[in-house]
C-alpha cells in the first residue's frame, strides 16, 4: 500500500515566488523583551530544525510586560543584534486587531499598522503580511487596493490572510490585482474544520499556501495533563504511531497536518530550543491511509462511514 511520505525540501509560498520551509516557527509567546539571548537562541533552533518561514504578529506580546507589540520588538532586538538573521528567513506578520475594537481592516488602519511593525522590526520590508482576523465593517475592495498599495512600495512583499472563512477569502481574492499568497487557519488533530468547511479545497483550487496554527490543539496535544476524552483519545492515536517511529507525539502531530495534500505548513508554538528542534522529526513519519485516517476518527469519536 502506498505511504504518505513528507519532504521536507523548501516549497513556493503559495504563488508569492518564494521558497518556505514545510515547518514555520510562530512568535506568539515570544515577548520576554528583557532576553534577547534566549530570543535569539529560539531563532537558531528553528534555523537548526530547516525551518526559515518565521510567523509573528503586532499583536503578539499584548498580554506581556512590554504590550502590543512586543513580540515584534524582541525579534527587532534580535536583528539589531545578529543582522544577518533577518536574511536568512522569510518573515511573516499579522495586523488589522486593536485592542478595544476588536478589528480594523480600514485603509487607513493597515497602512498604520504594516509601517508600526516595519518600526518594531526593524527592517524594510515584511515578506508576508496578513490580515489577522477579518473586519467585516470592510469592504474587500478597499481592502484589496490597500494591500496592493503597500506591495507596490516595497513595504510588504506578498500578503495572506488569517482566520477568513471560505467566502471570504474568495471575496477578497477577486478584488486583489495580486496573488493572494496564503490563508491561516486553526488546524489540528483537535481542531478538524478546514477538512469539511472548504478551507483546504479553496487553497488547493486558488494555489494558496495554508499556515495552520495552533498544531498541537492549543498546546493539549503536547501534555499529558488530565484531559476529556476526546483528546485523550487522540493523544493515544497519535502515541500509538509516534512509537513505530520512535518521535514524540507532538512530530507525529505535525507529520499529520502536512501528510493533507494541500501541504499545511504547521506553525511551531514552542518556545523551547528542544522541542523547536524535535519538529524536524516530523519528517521521519510516514502514514498509510488506514493509519491517518485513524486520527481523525479518534478526534470525531466515531468511525467514518
Amino acid at each position: 500500500m502506498t505511504e504518505i511520505i513528507l519532504s521536507p525540501e523548501p516549497r513556493l509560498l503559495g504563488k508569492s515566488g518564494m521558497l518556505v520551509s514545510p515547518i514555520a516557527w510562530g512568535m506568539w509567546r515570544f515577548a520576554n523583551d528583557d532576553d534577547v539571548r534566549a530570543a535569539r537562541e529560539g531563532v537558531e533552533a528553528a534555523f537548526e530544525a530547516g525551518i526559515i518561514l518565521f510567523d509573528t504578529a503586532d499583536i503578539y506580546g499584548a498580554d506581556a510586560p512590554g504590550g502590543f507589540g512586543a513580540a515584534e520588538a524582541l525579534l527587532g532586538r534580535v536583528f539589531a543584534e545578529a543582522p544577518e538573521l533577518r536574511d536568512r528567513m522569510v518573515l511573516a506578520s499579522k495586523g488589522g486587531i486593536r485592542l478595544g475594537v476588536p478589528y480594523d481592516s480600514s485603509p487607513e488602519y493597515l497602512v498604520q499598522a504594516v509601517d508600526a511593525s516595519l518600526k518594531r522590526l526593524g527592517t524594510d520590508r515584511i515578506d508576508l503580511w496578513q490580515i489577522h482576523r477579518p473586519d467585516v465593517l470592510a469592504h474587500p475592495a478597499e481592502i484589496a487596493a490597500t494591500l496592493e498599495e503597500l506591495v507596490l512600495q516595497g513595504k510588504i512583499v506578498s500578503v495572506g490572510v488569517s482566520n477568513y472563512t471560505p467566502a471570504q477569502t474568495a471575496v477578497l481574492k477577486s478584488y486583489l490585482n495580486i496573488p493572494l499568497a496564503s490563508t491561516q487557519p486553526e488546524f489540528s488533530p483537535l481542531a478538524t474544520a478546514p477538512l469539511s468547511d472548504g478551507t483546504l479545497d479553496r487553497a488547493m483550487k486558488y494555489g494558496l499556501a495554508v499556515l495552520a496554527w495552533s498544531p498541537l490543539g492549543q498546546g493539549r496535544l503536547g501534555g499529558d495533563d488530565a484531559a476529556d476524552d476526546r483528546t485523550t483519545a487522540v493523544r493515544a492515536a497519535l502515541d500509538a504511531h509516534a512509537a513505530k517511529y520512535g518521535v514524540s507525539r507532538s512530530a507525529v502531530a505535525y507529520a499529520w497536518i502536512m501528510a493533507h495534500p494541500s501541504k499545511p505548513i504547521p506553525i511551531v508554538g514552542s518556545q523551547n530550543p528542544a522541542r523547536i528542534r524535535e519538529a524536524a522529526d516530523a519528517f521521519k513519519v510516514r502514514f498509510e491511509r488506514a493509519e491517518w485516517y485513524a486520527i481523525l476518527e479518534a478526534s470525531l469519536g466515531e468511525r467514518l462511514p
